[in-house]
């Protein structure tokens, strides 16, 4: 699991390796990790007046930055060599860059994009400093543990049983006066989404069939699919790659024209109430949403 390698402040985990306090590898600081990474603004100059109107900020790539000092005895100093290289080669895909600072792991995606790496006497002898540049594409950083909630769609009370087509009445209860019983509980077809971050985070939904014209709603806005699900099928939406798959298989276009771009669709800082919803004829409590997604920092 992402994380597992880090025990204490100051520790950076990439690629299987763990770099950092405690370690050989001694890093002094991680420019860019805490930084506000650089801002599109979408402001326009004023017509004819003084100032802009402000639009909106959207930030870019996170560049992070780190200068390490290796401390290998000579005789390790191969075989450390050979992991840092291995860890830091370059890799098409993006890779969990998990930094630890003030007691919280945070993790970003992220691919080496330079390494220098010094050849004097140092670099001979096992002491050489080391540079390494990230970039991800996606500016914010997670919190490692994934958060899941799910949902059945709404399903009413029982209500109250009169008793026996005999006319027996209302139980009131065993002798050991239980009370009332008041049917099983229903449904509100609702979860809750927390974000305990400071930025919004783009979930992944999933939708478990039977269903019919499924519907997710986060806040004001409105996923919808003109679609029928099977007990089997289960329909994948990304909102941060904007995509919806069925079986691995473009779904995209069977969003109805009430659905939002899935793009937009996020869970901002705080507590956020998904809705699950369907064709009034799908009824069958088998029929599940789960949202996935990670607290989100910039």
């Amino acid at each position: 699991m992402a994380g597992e390698l880090i025990t204490a402040d100051r520790q950076i985990e990439w690629a299987g390796l763990l770099l950092g306090d405690g370690t050989v590898y001694a890093v002094a600081e991680v420019p860019g990790w805490e930084d506000l990474p650089s801002l599109d603004s979408g402001s326009a100059p004023r017509a004819q007046q003084i100032g802009s109107r402000p639009g909106q900020l959207l930030a870019q790539s996170r560049a992070i930055s780190c200068t390490i000092r290796v401390t290998a005895d000579s005789d390790d100093w191969p075989a450390v060599r050979a992991a840092l290289l291995a860890a830091t080669t370059v890799r098409q895909d993006e890779q969990p860059l998990i930094i630890r600072l003030a007691g919280q792991p945070l993790l970003a995606w992220a691919r080496i994009t330079r390494r220098v790496m010094s050849t004097d006497t140092d670099g001979a002898t096992g002491t050489p400093s080391v540079s390494l540049l990230w970039e991800a594409s996606d500016p914010r950083r997670y919190v490692v543990t994934e958060s899941t909630a799910s949902a059945v769609l709404p399903i009413a009370e029982t209500g109250l049983s009169f008793g026996t087509p005999t006319e027996t009445g209302l139980s009131f209860g065993s002798p050991t006066e239980t009370g009332l019983s008041f049917g099983t509980p229903g449904s509100t077809g609702d979860l809750i989404a927390t974000n305990s971050g400071t930025t919004d985070a783009h979930p992944v939904i999933e939708i478990r069939g039977p269903v019919t014209t499924p519907t997710v709603t986060l806040g004001a806005l409105r996923l919808e699919y003109d679609i029928t699900l099977g007990a089997a099928d289960t329909l994948v939406i990304d909102t941060w790659a904007g995509t919806v798959t069925l079986g691995g298989q473009d779904r995209l276009y069977t969003a109805t024209n009430r659905s939002a771009p899935e793009g937009l669709v996020t869970v901002p800082p705080g507590m956020t109430t998904v809705s699950f919803r369907a064709d009034p004829a799908s009824t069958d409590p088998a029929a599940q949403v789960t949202v996935r997604w990670r607290s989100a920092y910039l």
